[in-house]
């Protein structure tokens, strides 16, 4: 037997593990865009697989996707969205330390029933048609998409079909951003009507309560005009509702779908008793009542499915004139799940310095700090219904129209966010098992940190709209052959709309879990064990927080609109507009919040995959009113009144100006509880916030000039 040398031994033992190790180092990267093929717009919401090593990802907003440490090799992709055609992308090669591009069009892939119509109706504002004369015919730079687009897209509701406009985008999944700007530069409306809103804080309508089977068409105005609401400074988003068919129709469409990552796999996030049943509509606790678990649940996927049903039309009468009207129901159950969301807050120490977790709650020097490096699961089951119903009467000059619309949907939202990486930050090499580990003797320094939430909401939107358009009976008046004074048209709208939040029993939960570790001065192993995890350090309340909040508003709005046109010497045409505006709103907020104050010993012994909500409510925790919510009453009054005009100057220029002039009022009588504090005048001491203390009355009177040239280089083709 050959002995070799201990050295040569030693360092053939150095070159394999550090080839061993280079070699794991040694990955790559594929990332890319996905596309609507149709609609050449990114796909948000697409999940990647790498078939052969099972890692996923999901694009973003924008389309894109990267997935990370892929080791070398040829994979195959394959792509998956709700209403698109599952598509796969084969011979993938990913090199070492290399990022591969992988770009797809996914194409849309809508299965319906066939439908039962009883005649065809005749080409609408929903066309792509009615939609160019509409933006070739505004005074403001407007953008849009109809139903045929939004049906074609699969887009379920106003946001989905948001996303599909040029220059508009949604965030979080809900409120309309244009151009970049947020909801506080942009103004939703309903057939021109700024509906209110309940959300818990900014005045943004959610435009994921409207389906699109009502919808006409999608309104994106990107610039301001005179006859826009003073708001719309960055734009306005309009939601044009169907009208009544020009003849007699019944359509029903019916669709079902499943989740088929989470069904039947006991993996989809939600909390025991906390989906919404089909109505939308359950019985709810009152304040201070507990009931039901603090914490999440898995469970199989829900299935999803939805239906519509629209009938209407019109007739005409011996005298002329034409009656109609629509009735539309419907109705959607849907769920979304997310299992790879990632929350990390970053800082820079200095200028220029790398970017390092942030912590909190104490520093690394002092060996007590939390940081904030969140992997995050999501579910949300949600149930919408509600119908529409319109009626009108019209002949050739005149239109009066009736229309009402209620809307209803519930939300249960659960939501898991478990820090594991803040301790693997600061102690790369950390192991959990191992009570020696330094980790695990500094058992505050970045410690495992688990959230759990569970959001049940209910939601309603109603509105009832009167509105008309007449052609005054007005001769036309001519000033020589310099110009022609043409028909005059009116139209104007009044509007009574509500909207509310009903979120009752609010709850997070929050551990920190210490691992097993080594006590030398007792010579003893210290079990693992929760501890009570609370936002910030100084925080009163506990790690347990329950709150039902109620919110309501009301609007009163109407406004009146004479246009003038005009038609000059040369044969262009132009027009004066004048206009008045009016919208009172009521907002009333009401919140009442509980919390396990002074119940800082609490701990549940047991390892990280136990769950301390589980067993939270057998333990006799304390809950009481926190006395520190602060309710409102917060009124809104807008008048206003405007004149601009349409000027041609030439066959392909025109200048397109004139003046808004608003007032607002606005007002809020606080309601506070008797342990509320505030700082008065900027001071740094803090007083009790005594009714009438912190009331707000503000009025302002704004002048909102505008002025825009059209040119049209080239003659419109009809």
């Amino acid at each position: 037997m050959v002995k070799l040398p201990r050295a040569i031994i030693l360092a053939m033992g150095v070159l394999f593990i550090t080839a061993v190790a280079a070699n794991a180092e040694q990955t790559g990267s594929i990332r890319g865009k996905v596309l609507d093929k149709d609609l050449d717009t990114p796909l948000a919401g697409v999940q990647v697989l790498v078939v052969e090593r099972n890692l996923k990802a999901t694009t973003m907003e924008q389309g894109n996707f990267v997935i990370n440490e892929v080791p070398p090799g040829k994979y195959t992709l394959v792509f998956t969205k709700d209403g698109y055609a599952r598509q796969s992308k084969g011979d993938v090669t990913v090199a070492a330390g290399e990022m591969t591009d992988v770009d797809l069009s996914l194409v849309g892939d809508v299965t319906e029933m066939d439908e039962f119509v009883c005649q065809d109706t005749k080409i609408g504002a929903g066309s792509e048609t009615e939609l160019l004369t509409l933006r070739a015919d505004s005074a403001a730079l407007i953008s849009g998409i109809g139903s045929d687009q939004i049906k074609r897209a699969a887009a379920s509701d106003a946001a989905s079909a948001l996303k599909l406009v040029s220059g508009a985008s949604v965030q979080d999944d809900k409120y309309a951003v244009i151009r970049g700007l947020p909801d506080r530069y942009v103004s939703s409306q309903m057939n021109g009507v700024r509906l209110p809103t309940a959300d818990v804080d900014k005045r943004a309508v959610q435009l994921d309560q409207f389906p699109a089977a009502i919808i006409e068409r999608l309104e994106v105005t990107k610039t301001f005009t005179p006859d826009q609401q003073g708001d719309a400074t960055g734009g306005a988003v309009n939601v044009v509702l169907k009208g009544i068919p020009e003849e007699n129709m019944f359509k029903f469409d019916l669709g079902t779908g499943i989740d088929t990552q989470t069904a039947k796999s006991n993996n989809f996030l939600t909390s025991k008793g906390g989906s919404p049943n089909w109505l939308a509509w359950r019985d709810k606790p009152s304040a201070g009542k507990f009931s039901g678990p603090v914490g999440v649940s898995r469970d199989d996927s829900p299935m999803e499915y939805n239906w519509s049903m629209t009938a209407g039309g019109k007739k005409v009468l011996p005298s002329g004139w034409k009656i109609g009207g629509m009735a539309s129901l419907f109705y959607k159950r849907n769920n979304y799940f997310d299992d790879d969301g990632v929350n990390n807050s970053l800082w820079a120490l200095k200028p220029g310095a790398k970017l390092t977790p942030r912590y909190g709650q104490g520093s690394p020097e002092q060996g007590d700090f939390k940081t904030s490096l969140f992997d995050v699961t999501r579910g949300n089951e949600e149930v919408k219904w509600g119908g529409m119903g319109a009626a009108g009467i019209e002949n050739k000059n005149n239109m009066v129209r009736v229309l009402y619309l209620y809307t209803r949907a519930a939300n249960n939202i659960t939501t898991l966010a478990q820090d594991t990486r803040g301790k693997q930050y600061y102690f790369p090499d950390y192991r959990v098992d191992d009570p020696l580990h330094p980790g695990n003797q500094a058992r505050d320094a970045a410690p495992y940190l688990r959230t759990e939430t569970l959001e049940y909401a209910e939601r309603t939107t109603q509105t009832l709209q009167l509105s008309g358009k007449h052609t005054l009976p007005v001769s036309e008046i001519r000033a020589g052959n310099v110009i022609k004074f043409l028909q005059p048209t009116v139209d104007w709208t009044g509007a009574l709309s509500d909207a509310t939040m009903d979120q009752p029993d609010k709850r997070q939960f929050g551990s920190l879990w210490w691992a097993p570790s080594y006590n030398a001065g007792h010579q003893a192993f210290n079990p693992s064990v929760f501890r009570p995890y609370k936002p910030a350090a100084n925080f009163t309340v506990g790690n347990l927080q329950r709150v039902w909040r109620d919110i309501t508003e009301d609007s009163a709005q109407y406004f009146v609109n004479l246009k003038y046109p005009f038609e000059q010497w040369s044969g262009d045409k132009g027009y004066f507009k004048f206009g008045v505006f009016n919208d009172h709103v009521t907002r009333n907020y009401n919140q009442d919040s509980f919390s396990n104050f002074n119940d800082n010993g609490a701990e549940y012994k047991a390892p990280f995959e136990n769950f301390w909500s589980r067993v939270w409510t057998r333990e006799g925790h304390p809950m009481s009113a926190s006395d520190i919510d602060v309710d409102y009453r917060g009124k809104q009054n807008i008048s206003a009144w405007y004149y601009m005009a349409d000027i041609p100057t030439c066959h392909y220029v025109n200048i397109i100006g004139g003046v808004r002039y608003e007032t607002t009022k606005l007002s809020i009588v606080n309601k506070p509880e008797k342990d509320v504090s505030w700082y008065p005048n900027n001071g740094n001491i803090p007083w009790t916030l005594k009714p009438g203390d912190a009331d707000v009355t503000y009025n302002q009177n704004d002048a909102l000039p505008s002025i825009g040239l059209v040119v049209k280089p080239v003659k419109q083709i009809k």
